[in-house]
């Protein structure tokens, strides 16, 4: 039995790359049966059935996954946001933040197209970048026209499986091509009748970058809570992770309480006051959505 990791999944195929090379891999009617699907960046044991294919009858178990995109095994998230075209959207990078920290993987903010901000807009995106850096997250601003960039990114994904998400149209793929131009990533003009890009990723796959692995993933703008409670949100807020224990009643969840550390830190400026909005909606959100049976 060998060994390997799914890096690419496209046409009922598994591409297994292992010591011996790649194999494109079935499943087992077993995982159909069972309702398990294997992801890219699975450890799998399979068969090797010819030369270059095989059974993947095995998946070892994960640290943790995603469903959208659908992978596994990450050790962080790059979340790319555009500075304009299409504007940047704080709100929807909040919804990124709270689903990677949900899932315990260490996010990364870029904000691309730098080179084609005002200066009122490069103004509002630095103090947005300072108020992300206040709570402890690394945020790079990228320009097409500065490509030192380039040797300031590239040691973060070092010995990592990260990955690239983010709505669609804020230059992913330009991005991954501007790292490695031997990828030769598919890209598209933003649409002007929708103002965001066409979907031009269709499939996950592990791309080699510096010395580590990258997905490159479909774009999507939608994000749901679906796997959230309303107790575990503010967990997911580091600053509110940060005050939340010293609030006067356990399971306090920062919103008409008395007595709560986290509007206290948001009185006193402690706590930035468009995140603590962001998270009032996003409670908002979890405690009126539908159940699901």
């Amino acid at each position: 039995m060998a060994v390997g990791r799914i890096i690419k999944a496209l046409s009922g195929f598994y591409y297994v790359q292992s010591n011996e090379g790649i194999y494109a891999c079935k499943g087992r009617g077993l995982f159909r049966n069972k309702k398990i699907s294997p992801l890219v960046g699975d450890y799998v044991e399979f068969e090797i059935r010819n030369e270059d294919e095989g059974y993947i009858m095995k998946i070892k178990d994960r640290s943790n996954e995603l469903i959208r995109p659908p992978i596994a095994n990450i050790d962080q998230v790059c979340i790319v946001n555009a500075a304009t075209s299409p504007d940047f959207n704080p709100l929807l990078l909040d919804r990124f933040l709270v689903l990677v920290e949900s899932k315990h993987i260490q996010p990364l903010i870029f904000i691309t197209k730098m080179d084609l901000t005002t200066p009122q807009e490069t103004a509002r995106i630095q103090e947005y970048q300072a108020a992300y850096q206040h709570i402890g997250y690394e945020v790079k601003l990228l320009s097409s026209k500065e490509p030192e960039w380039i040797s300031e990114v590239i040691p973060y994904f070092k010995d990592k499986v990260s990955v690239f998400a983010g709505q669609s149209g804020v230059g992913k793929s330009t991005l991954l091509n501007t790292l490695d131009p031997n990828l030769f990533i598919e890209t598209a003009e933003i649409s002007k009748s929708l103002g965001r890009g066409k979907h031009t990723t269709r499939h996950v796959e592990l791309l080699t970058i510096g010395e580590g692995l990258v997905a490159d993933t479909p774009g999507f703008s939608a994000l749901e809570f679906s796997d959230l409670e309303s107790e575990d949100l503010g967990v997911c807020f580091p600053e509110i992770r940060l005050h939340m224990s010293d609030c006067k009643f356990r399971g306090c969840l920062h919103d008409k309480e008395p007595k709560c550390a986290v509007k206290a830190a948001v009185d006193d400026g402690t706590i930035a006051e468009f995140r603590y909005n962001h998270y009032l909606r996003f409670l908002e959100e979890i405690k009126t959505r539908k159940p699901r049976y």
